[in-house]
């Protein structure tokens, strides 16, 4: 009888291990997860911030944690939802990534200032000889964010939002970044060792990848919309993985996407850019924002704040409502929400 208890066990591992190497196409050893947890919290305020209208849930921890993703993915509806918003049919995806980090830790642990005062920058032409490079690094979080976007005529322009050579325009410091496999720098240069890097995924492949370069396996570029990196200069003490419920926020609640879309139309998702504001709403007191706004009226106007690219490049996104966001970005404005550093 132990005999035969012992091949039907013996018989599900083998069945186990051939599964998740069918399943990730890899021969990647198994690892036992590390058991990531909270270690710090956000420090209330004795105020609400300017933008808690907007938000059903403030001060949420954005960071998955391999300890408690999948409770706290039901406590807040994720586990009802597949990605880009969502973990439920993800849920080993985003074990596996996890198990290869070291932290889900929003800040410093010995960081416990309260009431953080937050600045987003964007990638906008508006930054131009703005000079506002001193004034970014003075805040306490400076969230920016790697983005690339499909909007460039016949072919696709890395859009990654440097700071290197840029220092003038947007400053020094980074705290957070945000990335995705298509958009992150892969030159070491490039590399701030006090950023905390943010992957925002999209696909189940986006957890893959990261898994692939952080245990040194075949990177399979297959189903990306552009090649992704094929290095990472951030070590896995720097990386985070964001939760879909940031995500799923910015699309539902603050841009007011439908959840079902009209099978004639591409379902729209935020931009890198929006979620990253979303990010600062659930983690900072007060949030300002630079290089957001874009001259539509003057297609000479610079693109961005680097580089030579024109307005002139710039197209309706078919996987954004630029128009969307750009209305969204007025109303927080004008409702002082926000603080626009940028505005003209």
């Amino acid at each position: 009888m132990r005999g035969y208890l012992l091949a039907i066990f013996l018989s599900a591992v083998f069945l186990y291990y051939v599964l998740h190497c069918i399943l990730w196409g890899t021969n990647v050893y198994w690892v036992a997860p590390v058991e990531m947890k909270r270690r710090n919290k956000i420090q209330p305020c004795l105020s609400k911030p300017a933008f808690a209208p907007l938000l059903r849930f403030h001060q949420f921890h954005p960071f998955l944690c391999t300890a408690d993703f999948k409770k706290i993915a039901s406590i807040y509806g994720s586990d009802k939802f597949d990605l880009p918003y969502g973990i439920r049919t993800s849920v080993e995806y985003f074990r596996l990534a996890l198990s290869k980090l070291q932290s889900c830790d929003l800040f410093d642990e010995f960081d416990n200032e309260p009431c953080k005062k937050c600045v987003v920058v964007g990638n906008g032409g508006v930054l131009k000889n703005k000079t506002l490079g001193e004034k970014i690094d003075s805040y306490d979080i400076i969230i920016s964010y790697f983005m690339k976007r499909k909007f460039f005529i016949h072919h696709y322009i890395m859009n990654n939002g440097p700071v290197l050579g840029h220092e003038e325009e947007v400053g020094r410091r980074t705290t957070f970044r945000l990335f995705y496999p298509e958009s992150v720098f892969s030159d070491p240069n490039h590399n701030d060792p006090n950023t905390t890097a943010i992957l925002t995924v999209f696909k189940p492949l986006d957890l893959k990848w990261l898994v692939e370069l952080l245990t040194r396996g075949k990177i399979n570029t297959n189903g990306f919309w552009k090649k992704p990196a094929l290095n990472l200069i951030y070590k896995p003490h720097q990386i985070r993985i964001l939760d879909p419920f940031i995500i799923k926020t910015a699309a539902y609640d603050l841009l007011h996407f439908p959840k079902v879309f009209p099978k004639n139309q591409k379902p729209k998702h935020p931009t890198t850019g929006i979620i990253a504001i979303t990010l600062a709403f659930h983690i900072c007191h007060e949030v300002h924002l630079a290089g957001f706004k874009y001259n539509f009226s003057d297609l000479k106007s610079p693109l961005h704040y680097y580089g030579n690219s024109t307005m002139s490049l710039m197209n309706e996104n078919a996987y954004h409502n630029v128009t969307a966001e750009q209305r969204f970005l007025k109303d927080i404005i004008e409702k002082n929400f926000v603080i626009n550093l940028t505005q003209d």
